[in-house]
Formats: structure tokens, sequence, C-alpha cells
């Protein structure tokens, strides 16, 4: 136990961060894991708000957060790649017929 009046205080401060920081990562894990097994681009941009948000408060280091993002934006690349589209076709440029 701490033994300063300052230690006491910055315990209690910790107890109250930590109390935080457990609900920001456990809806984190839950988005991650609900995007995962649905992949719907609403869930997989839910989960990526979320991981934006916990970066911002340094509850999860940046880097996790980038490795996490690109996880998910990849499971909604697969799923349009796995749509048929038609291919679109260009038109074309007339021919200039250059003038004497």
């Amino acid at each position: 136990m701490p033994v300063t009046k300052s230690a006491k205080r910055a315990l209690r401060g910790s107890k109250a961060k930590e109390s935080v920081n457990k609900i920001i990562i456990s809806r984190l894990e839950s988005a991650i894991r609900s995007a995962k097994k649905t992949k719907t681009a609403a869930k997989i941009l839910a989960a990526i708000s979320l991981a934006d948000r916990a970066a911002k408060k340094h509850v999860v280091h940046k880097n996790k957060v980038a490795r996490i993002k690109s996880q998910l934006s990849g499971l909604l690349q697969k799923k349009s790649e796995s749509r048929k589209l038609k291919p679109t076709q260009k038109a074309k440029k007339p021919v200039s017929q250059k003038k004497k």
C-alpha cells in the first residue's frame, strides 16, 4: 500500500483510469469479433471508429490500431471483390486530324 499522500492520490487515479480503460478495450474487442463474424460494412466501420477512439485516448497503441484497421479493411475489400461487377467501358476519344 502507498505511504505518502501523493502516492495514495496516484493510486486512486490509476484505479479510476483502469476501470475506464477496461470498458473501452472490452467494447473494442467485442466490436472486432462482431465485425469479423458478420463482415457487414456497418459493423466494420463501427469497429474502426472504436479503434480510432481508443488510440486517441492512448488506451491502445497507435500501431496496434493501424494493424486492426488494416485487417478490418481487408474484410471490406474481400467482400467487394466477391461481388461480380460489370466491367466499365471506356469512351473512345475521337481521332483528331491535323489541318494543313
